[in-house]
Formats: C-alpha cells, sequence, structure tokens
C-alpha cells in the first residue's frame, strides 16, 4: 500500500470527520471508500433516461436540418482532415459486445 500526503483546508477536513465518524469508520478509510466510489464512477455506464435520448435526436434532426447538403468531394475532403482517434486501452471488441449485450437485457 502507498502513502500520500495533501493538504486539506480546515471546512473540508472538519466535513469529511464529521462523514466518517457517520458510517463509523476512520477518516483514513472513509477517504479511500470515496476516492474509489469516484473513480469507479468514472468507468461506469450509466443508463440515459429516453427523454434525454429523446432530446438528444430531436437536437440532432434539427442540426442536420441546418446543415445543408454537401457534395461527395467536399465530404470526402472533410474525412481525410480529421485526426485520428486513440483506441482506449482494454477497449477490445470483445468487451464492447459484452456492453453491448448488457444494455440489451437492462431493457
Amino acid at each position: 500500500m502507498s502513502r500520500l500526503t495533501l493538504r486539506l483546508p480546515t471546512s473540508l477536513h472538519r466535513q469529511l470527520e464529521e462523514l466518517a465518524t457517520g458510517e463509523a469508520v476512520s477518516l483514513n478509510q472513509y477517504i479511500v471508500f470515496a476516492l474509489t466510489r469516484q473513480a469507479t464512477l468514472a468507468y461506469t455506464v450509466q443508463a440515459v433516461p429516453e427523454k434525454a435520448i429523446a432530446e438528444q435526436r430531436a437536437s440532432y434532426t434539427a442540426l442536420l436540418q441546418n446543415l445543408g447538403e454537401s457534395s461527395f468531394e467536399q465530404i470526402q475532403k472533410t474525412l481525410n482532415e480529421r485526426k485520428p482517434a486513440k483506441t482506449e486501452r482494454g477497449l477490445t471488441p470483445e468487451v464492447i459486445n459484452r456492453l453491448k449485450k448488457r444494455m440489451k437485457e437492462k431493457r
């Protein structure tokens, strides 16, 4: 296990102590829990509410209607100018297929 020293504002330190006391754990345990929870959320797939999906579709449709039309040459030029995106480490086709399967199961 590694050690990390950091400076906290007094008010935040007090708040964390109160939260730890409320959970009946040490301040260290509470901070590790809070950081773990936050780090996990960054990698958690969240379901999007139907209303938000409908709003995104409406916004996208409106955007498409305002764009007009482009020639094949214009589209090809734009595609050729884009920067390639780096694939996230660990995001293999197998992982993507498992995520798609889980999403279908939750519907």
